[in-house]
């Protein structure tokens, strides 16, 4: 999860995240250069009292500054929108978990289990136990297994929510009467922090989203638990 005065991303915890790190590294650098070269013009130019008749009107000139950008924007695209298709493939879930958004807070629904179904609602600060974060902890995390691909089917009740887990690279709106849906694979076991990111009212900063990751062996014992309370 974020840290105070943290100015980078999240640690990665899906392999969609891990490249999209590396595309804003990638990114970032063609930036960083674009700028230096930049700012050496401006200084070269204010600098000094030397012109050239060569420079003032060429053609070549004018061919490698509109050929070198169109090759810059070309080197973003490519990565981008190998990641962008990345993001939208789902490929045989192991597990289809139904995110329904309300006014304030989120309800889950195991639909390849019929008993699996529950609220969740964060734990007031008073409650709040040693370890817990204030604003960011529910009293039903939603449980997944850990490295396989899971599914989530995102719609609201009432108005517009988002369903956004950062370091999961996970963010749908949950819109009314709409299913979105989108997928992760949490490479390790662990929580997982997000929170609604669409203004949805008076409560809006008050609607965590908490996501576990466990191993298999102990999904299917949560699992198994939860569906002899139903």
């Amino acid at each position: 999860m974020a840290h105070p005065s943290q100015l980078g991303f999240q640690d990665a915890a899906s392999p969609v995240m891990e490249e999209l790190l590396h595309f804003h590294d990638h990114a970032l650098m063609i930036v960083f250069l674009i700028s230096a070269l930049v700012l050496y013009i401006i200084v070269a130019m204010v600098s000094t009292k030397l012109t050239n008749m060569f420079i003032l009107d060429s053609q070549e000139i004018e061919i490698i500054w509109t050929v070198l950008p169109a090759f810059v924007l070309i080197l973003i695209a490519l990565p981008s929108l190998r990641i962008l298709y990345l993001m939208d493939e789902i490929n045989s879930p192991h597990l289809t978990i139904k995110a329904v958004g309300h006014q304030w807070y989120w309800s889950y629904e195991y639909t390849d289990y019929q008993e699996i179904g529950f609220d969740s609602y964060m734990v007031p600060t008073n409650d709040l136990t040693p370890g817990h974060f204030r604003l960011l902890e529910v009293d039903h995390r939603m449980v997944v297994p850990a490295e396989s691909p899971v599914r989530i089917l995102i719609t609201a009740e009432d108005v517009l929510h988002s369903w956004a887990v950062p370091s999961l690279a996970v963010k749908m709106d949950a819109v009314p009467g709409r299913l979105n849906q989108t997928a992760f694979i949490a490479n390790r076991p662990g929580v997982y922090y997000g929170q609604c990111s669409e203004i949805c009212g008076a409560n809006h900063s008050f609607m965590p989203i908490v996501v576990e990751a466990v191993p298999m062996k102990y999904f299917q014992d949560w699992s198994a638990l939860m569906l002899e309370d139903a």
